[in-house]
């Protein structure tokens, strides 16, 4: 069995209990293309209601959540207790931290990933969105990123802190408004990596994965290209002397 149809299996299994248990249930935390998988699996179930929910409004990492669907719930009722944070707080004196510091610390304890979501981090430390039933064994042992002595705290997902982004406009010219010349205008990539990169499967438009170089991307479209970051599509304008389109990416640093 692949990793996808194991993947997949999961999912529909989530979507099963759901169904026959007649109870909300809900998967781990997902990337982007276990996301696809997970929609792909969930549209068309009977008798159930399925949305996508990873702690706060553009969140990359999320979960399958599955509702009867002749429960009368809302979203927030269908979500409510599912995730909570785990706050790090580092020293005012100890060296920056990123996000692969936190991650990789946390991974080290031999955790798997779907326990975690985003990892929000500040200049103090970060806020990383959990399952509750990983939070007391990181709250007891998690004590270090990198050589960095750390403390870590259980909180509710209504104290999150969302960090202030900073961001860098870039005004380009492309062919088109095909999704690998945004690509490539936005993570300053060739064309062709930037096309190798959608059919590898770690570019999403709008939380949703994408593995067609050609597909058209929206005015307003947010972008991630995995492990190189965060880009919107802010503006698409008319054409140059050269009959290129101009644009506008509002590219998070």
């Amino acid at each position: 069995m692949t990793r996808d149809e194991l993947t997949i299996s999961r999912i529909e299994d989530i979507i099963s209990q759901c169904r026959d248990g007649y109870y909300v249930t809900a998967t781990g935390l997902l990337d982007s293309h276990e996301q696809a998988l997970a929609r792909a699996a969930s549209r068309n179930a009977a008798g159930v209601r399925s949305l996508m929910y990873g702690g706060y409004p553009g969140a990359e990492r999320r979960m399958l959540v599955c509702v009867p669907a002749d429960i009368p719930m809302t979203d927030e009722e269908a979500t409510e207790d599912l995730l909570c944070i785990l706050r790090v707080t580092k020293p005012a004196i100890s060296r920056e931290l990123t996000h692969r510091d936190y991650l990789g610390s946390m991974l080290g304890l031999g955790i798997d990933r779907s326990v975690t979501g985003d990892i929000l981090v500040r200049e103090d430390g970060a806020d990383i969105i959990v399952l509750p039933d990983i939070a007391d064994f990181l709250v007891r042992e998690y004590e270090q990123v990198g050589r960095v002595h750390v403390k870590a705290e259980k909180t509710s997902l209504s104290e999150l802190i969302i960090p202030e982004q900073k961001t860098r406009i870039i005004r380009d010219t492309v062919p088109s408004e095909r999704l690998d010349n945004i690509i490539s205008a936005a993570f300053k990539l060739s064309r062709t990596k930037a096309a190798e990169a959608i059919r590898g499967g770690i570019v999403s438009v709008d939380h949703i994965e994408c593995l067609k170089p050609d597909a058209k991307v929206e005015e307003g479209s947010s972008l991630v290209l995995r492990g190189k970051g965060k880009a919107v599509l802010k503006e698409i304008g008319g054409e140059s002397k050269k009959g290129r389109s101009w644009i506008v990416i509002e590219k998070y640093e």
